[in-house]
């Protein structure tokens, strides 16, 4: 992770970390096809993050999602927005040993506007609460200024044999 400081009066001393895609896959599992992000911004702990997503016409899921008017599937959203959660609580926790997390929950779900090839989505995620092994995010994805689509996610952090 790189560290970037920001600059507003609020968060003079605070010190925000980016990482880009090998710390991402040293924290998870994923691999492309099914990796929903490229790097993560604005890491503060487990607390928050922007996961970034830059959406190619070239990706396999367009063959079939739909020809002639390709949208970036709503359940993949989702997905990347897991994916940010689970990389900053992978990344935030301390515990030795191989790490994983699994998608245990999603709520308050809603699609607002399709992504397609040429978007970047950024995964905005905010911590709810954590409590030991299990973390629940808000989640908003973002195209620019448009809300695309939003949730909360629950995850399972776990350590040790899977």
């Amino acid at each position: 992770m790189d560290a970037r400081t920001e600059a507003t009066p609020e968060t003079a001393t605070r010190t925000l970390e980016t990482m880009d895609i090998d710390a991402i896959l040293k924290c998870l599992p994923h691999r492309y096809p099914f990796l929903m992000i490229d790097r993560i911004i604005e890491v503060d702990g487990d607390n928050s993050a922007i996961g970034i997503k830059n959406v190619s016409v070239n990706e396999p899921i367009f063959q079939g999602h739909f020809p002639g008017n390709p949208v970036f599937p709503g359940v993949l959203i989702i997905e990347g927005m897991a994916q940010t959660a689970g990389a900053i609580a992978i990344a935030a926790d301390k515990t030795e040993g191989q790490h994983i997390v699994y998608m245990v929950t999603v709520d308050k779900c809603k699609f607002r506007k399709p992504a397609r090839p040429g978007d970047v989505i950024e995964y905005h995620i905010r911590k709810i609460r954590r409590r030991s092994a299990m973390g629940w995010y808000e989640a908003r994805a973002m195209v620019g200024e448009t809300l695309i689509a939003e949730a909360e996610v629950g995850a399972m952090v776990m350590v040790g044999d899977h």
